[in-house]
């Protein structure tokens, strides 16, 4: 196999992502400096550049969302999406519902076994600072998966026709004992192999590789070079054919969620971290001037005659002592000049510019969804808060349940289906789809900010009602209900299906109906017992009536 076309196309992925240095960069410098790898040296990253980051609120800004995001949207303690099938009848089948509420339980402790959460986290860091974020999901012999992160600068991303992230490419730096232990001996080049024999194992190496569809497999064989992705790895500057590894997967295993995309961009240019540059620069810029004036303020420029320059210039030390000639005249030190600095309205440009970083993180809701683990909430208290925030979030909820929940969950499943850990699933279902439901706070929420219409509409009706007493004919109360517990994220269970529901009605008609015959029998025997027991002949109107008058 010819390596110059993976050289060719991995060439083009960074130079397209090197475009987003700058601006990568700038939210580096401003947000974290922590994050982000830009013309990184082997195995050490960037050095880390503090000197613009004046104020912590960005960085902390940053972190509460990530936070906000683990616990309202992928909570560790609390289950955040539900198995479902594509067919609402098989969804009601008892064994199947049993299977799949099963299967869900496995999942979720896979989860927990594993490094899934932290991993979370950090994707949610990156997304908030850097727009865009990327995480690998392979496949681990202990805790059935693992994840590995990366940060901005260290990864490239290609795109398919349908736009969605397919090829993921990056450079790895590896010493040739790290080499020899993940590649084996005789993949090494030449010089490696020769560097190694010498005992040379800490020098550094720089390595490709790149994860892409697999257009040449032969889908008959099942071996690693013919799954559906393609996975290679080759050292720079080895001989033109070699490969390190040659190998694939059956899922592409990288997930890369995006806050938004602009047109045919392969990376977000919008997101918290791009919409808060401005206030982030002005707030550093703010501060620094505040400082200064601090400092001119408690260490003001002076000016001393010049006879104190001989004499070894002034102490300004607490306790400390001049000493001047007796003759000497007018020995004043004094600011150069004097100022009046409104450090308040100073003060209070600051604080306008962290609100408005706060505010674009969406500070004040994912500080409460942070703190739904610690104390009792609900998706209703999220929703009546922040309905602005929520509508405004949709979009980048759905997007991430595409590009990264979704794969996640799918992924999960096939490499426990794969690895023989499933229950095996009802006759039934056999090529029946899965369909994956989120109950996480988060998606609870955004649901409840339907429910308020529903609500406004019962109450109207039932205000009308008691003018118009026929207007509740217009009132689909099976739908509202249906509607209403689907918007709240309600448990299947807990809603009867219209089949159902029809049944008990038609039981409640029947036993209404035989009451009201019981009771019309009960009627016709006391009028009858009534009747037997009235006297005639006596001048009654039961005379009368007999014609006996």
């Amino acid at each position: 196999m010819d390596r110059k076309p993976f050289e060719r196309r991995f060439a083009d992925l960074k130079q397209e992502t090197e475009k987003w240095f700058p601006l990568w960069s700038d939210e580096q410098a401003y947000i974290d400096p922590a994050r982000g790898r830009f013309h990184a040296e082997p195995n050490r990253g960037d050095k880390l550049n503090h000197k613009k980051l004046l104020d912590n609120t960005p960085t902390r800004a940053n972190t509460t969302l990530a936070s906000g995001m683990l616990s309202g949207l992928t909570s560790p303690s609390r289950p955040w999406f539900k198995l479902g099938l594509s067919d609402p009848g098989l969804n009601k089948y008892t064994p199947a519902r049993h299977w799949l509420d099963d299967v869900q339980e496995r999942m979720m402790a896979v989860f927990s076994k594993s490094n899934i959460y932290n991993s979370l986290h950090s994707v949610y860091q990156e997304l908030g600072q850097f727009n865009t974020s990327a995480m690998m999901l392979i496949e681990d012999f202990e805790n059935v998966i693992r994840a590995r992160t990366f940060t901005a600068g260290e990864y490239y991303l290609g795109t398919g026709h349908d736009l969605r992230v397919n090829t993921f490419a990056r450079e790895i730096w590896m010493t040739i004992g790290q080499m020899k232990d993940m590649f084996g001996y005789n993949n090494l080049s030449d010089s490696t192999q020769k560097q190694y024999d010498n005992n040379q194992l800490f020098e550094w190496r720089k390595v490709y590789h790149m994860i892409e569809p697999n257009d040449g497999r032969k889908p008959d064989k099942k071996d690693a070079q013919n799954m559906p992705f393609r996975s290679v790895y080759w050292e720079d500057g080895a001989e033109d054919e070699k490969f390190l590894r040659v190998a694939g997967y059956e899922e592409f295993p990288v997930f890369a969620p995006r806050w938004d995309v602009v047109s045919s961009d392969v990376y977000s240019r919008n997101g918290p971290g791009a919409h808060s540059l401005g206030d982030c620069k002005g707030l550093m810029k703010s501060r620094k001037d505040y400082f200064m004036i601090l400092d001119k303020i408690a260490d003001p420029p002076l000016n001393a005659p010049a006879t104190l320059e001989t004499k070894g210039g002034v102490n300004f030390l607490p306790g400390g002592v001049n000493y001047v000639g007796d003759t000497a005249q007018n020995i004043k030190v004094e600011p150069a000049y004097t100022t009046a600095p409104r450090l308040q309205e100073i003060t209070m440009d600051i604080q306008d510019m962290r609100n408005s970083i706060k505010e674009t993180f969406f500070v004040d809701m994912f500080l409460m969804l942070a703190n739904s683990d610690r104390r009792q909430i609900t998706a209703r208290e999220v929703a009546e808060r922040h309905e602005e925030k929520l509508l405004m979030l949709g979009p980048v909820l759905e997007r991430l349940e595409a590009e990264l929940l979704d794969p996640l969950i799918d992924r999960t499943f096939n490499v426990m289906l794969r690895a023989g850990i499933l229950p095996p699933p009802p006759q039934e279902l056999q090529g029946g789809n899965l369909k994956v439901e989120y109950i996480s706070m988060l998606a609870q929420a955004q649901k409840m900010v339907g429910t308020t219409t529903v609500e406004q509409l019962s109450a109207y009706v039932g205000s009308l009602t008691a003018v118009v007493p026929e207007v509740i004919d217009k009132f689909n109360a099976d739908k509202a209900v249906d509607s209403y517990a689907d918007m709240l994220g309600v448990e299947s269970e807990l809603i009867r299906g219209e089949e159902e529901v029809a049944e008990i009605r038609k039981r409640r008609a029947e036993m209404i109906q035989q009451q009201q015959q019981m009771e019309q029998a009960q009627a016709a025997a006391q009028g009858a017992k009534v009747l037997s027991e009235t006297r005639v002949g006596e001048n009654s109107a039961l005379d009368a009536l007999l014609g006996g008058g």
